[in-house]
């Protein structure tokens, strides 16, 4: 086991030249877990102590310590001190090694990556001033450069948000940066090596004002955990360890996995750096939407209401479109759409049963019927008739195929007529899919007719057939959900696009308006008279009642609901039995005469009149001349 040396711990020193004379630095160092061992100093070219950095014995195994320091500019050097003598090498004793990094205008100039340095290691380097980094600086214009510190008047383009990939639906041609989904669901998953949990070390996770930490508790070698995080914006990861966990942090890792199935991240044991912030992008996906095709004429009979391109597959007049069936000369019009009404095979032939030639197989007559005609129908007879179909007595000469090695050979035949045929082989069945009307000679390999679909594109595809029967039926996609508010009662397809019926407000000016609903339920919205005795106190203003007190009586509305204001109410509604309350300071002032129908009128004698009054009370009049 290592001994660990006492330290004398000294404050940092910060040696600077003023700010207009010195340069902005950042000293990274990642210590082993024999932290209080380390320290380090800059010195200018004559020796002198610019600044350092010492006593890291209070900070944890294998911590990352950035410090922040001003340099002068000019020569400098830099150098890297281990007390034990075995540098930043923590693997000498189990554990893990460390380093250290000198960046300057974004940019390292010194990587200390060599940890068993001893007991010190220099570098020397040039501190000089940061030049200008040129570019547009404006968040508005595509040419935007988050890094820019120097307008450079670059800023052309501005930004136009949208959907940029010109195969989706809502492909915008003015748009020049895509249009991202804002939040979405990611899987944090945490891991160990061992399998024994994280034994009280956890990671905090942080995005804007939103901090979450998450633990591997029980004993585990994975974890997962849903974290919903806004896109696209940066979320950082800072682990943290226990003092029981500094021996088990090296076991410890975690990965940010995206919806779409990103690695935004992926940090592996053993590099987990205890109080290192890891930083990751966020992408949640754009808001393009995909095309879905179909026939949006609403004449054709396969029209689709749900599409939003059309594929050219309309049809109006389904029926048997193949010439091949009989279907196609008997339905009476011509089909643009075959609908699997294509059933009996067209057999072209003499359908005249008194015929030479009948064909009992023909449902379709070709026009070629021929009549019997008898005789001698032997080439080589005396009595040989051409025309003749029907054979007759003849008189032979025996000529015929005297070669054995032929199919036609001729056993009786004693003349040879120069017409042999050799064997051809191959299915002569005719009824068969692969008959060869050539074959003479059967081989066996017949193989009947297997009637389906055989377009691989279709619904119903039927990888067995070899003789197509026309009943393919292409995909349609489309929700198959009855209960949802697309449901496509033409889809045989389900293609997720679902979308859940949500009752609610859909009115904006009512008080509970429901952004989220997409059916809107009128008898649920509620009005607010935006009193002072706050919305739906006593009443909504869907009571026409109350509407009606604060038409009269102001007070109501703009001061307090009181008791004169309560009676006026049941007044109204009819449950009031006494007089009508009224306020003492308030006048009675006519506001206006009406006549029986209740249409204003002027004071007339001899005439029944209504008088109303300000205060709500209604007087019935007839003023005798």
């Amino acid at each position: 086991m290592k001994k660990l040396l006492l330290l004398l711990l000294l404050p940092f020193t910060v040696f600077s030249q003023g700010p207009l004379n010195c340069v902005p630095t950042t000293i990274i160092i990642n210590l082993d877990q024999y932290q209080g061992e380390s320290s380090w100093d800059v010195k200018d070219s004559t020796g002198n102590i610019v600044a350092n950095g010492n006593g890291y014995w209070a900070y944890s195994d294998y911590a990352i310590v950035v410090e922040q320091r001003c340099l002068p500019i000019g020569p400098l050097t830099f150098t890297m001190y281990d007390s034990y003598g075995d540098g930043l090498a923590g693997s000498m004793w189990g554990g893990l090694d460390g380093s250290y990094y000198l960046i300057q205008c974004n940019d390292t100039l010194i990587y200390g990556e060599v940890a068993n340095f001893g007991f010190d290691t220099t570098y020397a380097f040039g501190s000089d001033a940061c030049p200008p980094v040129f570019g547009c600086m404006d968040p508005l214009y595509v040419e935007f450069n988050p890094l820019a510190d120097t307008d450079d008047g670059s800023c052309t383009t501005l930004t136009v948000f949208g959907c940029t990939d010109s195969t989706m639906y809502n492909y915008d041609t003015l748009a020049n940066m895509m249009a991202l989904i804002p939040n979405c669901d990611y899987i944090l998953t945490l891991t160990d090596l061992v399998g024994d949990g994280w034994v009280g070390s956890s990671l905090e996770v942080k995005q804007d004002t939103n901090v979450w930490y998450f633990s591997l508790d029980t004993a585990a070698f994975s974890n997962d955990y849903t974290i919903n995080l806004s896109s696209p914006q940066q979320v950082s990861f800072k682990f943290s360890i226990s003092s029981q966990a500094s021996q088990s942090a090296a076991h410890c890792g975690f990965k940010l996995t995206n919806p779409l199935g990103d690695v935004m991240i992926e940090v592996l044991p053993p590099f987990i750096s205890p109080l290192f912030t890891h930083f990751a992008p966020t992408y949640c996906g754009n808001l393009c939407i995909e095309k879905t095709l179909g026939c949006m004429d609403s004449l054709a009979v396969n029209y689709i209401d749900t599409v939003n391109t059309d594929d050219g597959s309309c049809y109006y007049a389904p029926g048997c479109t193949n010439s091949s069936y009989l279907e196609y000369y008997t339905q009476g019009f011509v089909a643009d759409f075959n609908d699997g009404s294509c059933v009996v095979q067209a057999v072209w032939g003499c359908t005249d049963e008194i015929a030479f030639n009948f064909d009992t197989l023909a449902n379709i007559d070709n026009g070629g019927c021929i009549s019997f005609i008898y005789g001698c129908m032997q080439p080589l007879a005396f009595n040989y008739n051409p025309l003749a179909n029907t054979p007759d007595t003849c008189i032979p000469l025996i000529y015929g195929c005297i070669d054995p090695t032929m199919f036609n050979y001729c056993s009786t035949c004693n003349t040879d007529d120069g017409d042999c045929e050799p064997y051809v082989f191959g299915c002569t069945d005719s009824v068969m899919f692969n008959y060869n009307p050539l074959a003479n000679a059967d081989n066996s390999s017949c193989t009947p007719y297997i009637y389906g679909c055989t377009d691989p594109s279709m619904l119903n595809y039927n990888g067995l057939a070899n003789t197509e029967d026309f009943s393919c039926i292409p995909f349609v996609y489309g929700c198959m959900d009855s209960t949802a508010l697309n449901y496509d009662s033409l889809a045989n397809t389900d293609n997720e696009s679902c979308i859940t019926i949500v009752e609610g407000c859909m009115d904006q000016s009512a008080y509970n308006y429901n952004d989220a609903a997409n059916v809107h339920d009128s008898i649920s919205c509620l009005f607010a008279a935006n009193c002072i005795t706050g919305a739906g106190n006593p009443y909504w203003l869907n009571d026409l009642c109350y509407a009606w007190v604060l038409e009269v009586d102001d007070y109501c509305c703009e001061n307090a609901w009181d008791t004169i204001c309560q009676s006026t109410y049941d007044y109204c509604d009819g449950s009031w039995s006494g007089p009508l309350l009224s306020r003492m300071q308030q006048e009675k002032k006519l506001i206006m005469i009406t006549d029986l129908l209740g249409r204003p009128t002027k004071e007339t004698k001899n005439k029944l009149l209504f008088y109303i009054y300000n205060n709500g009370i209604v007087e019935r009049k007839l003023i005798k001349q």
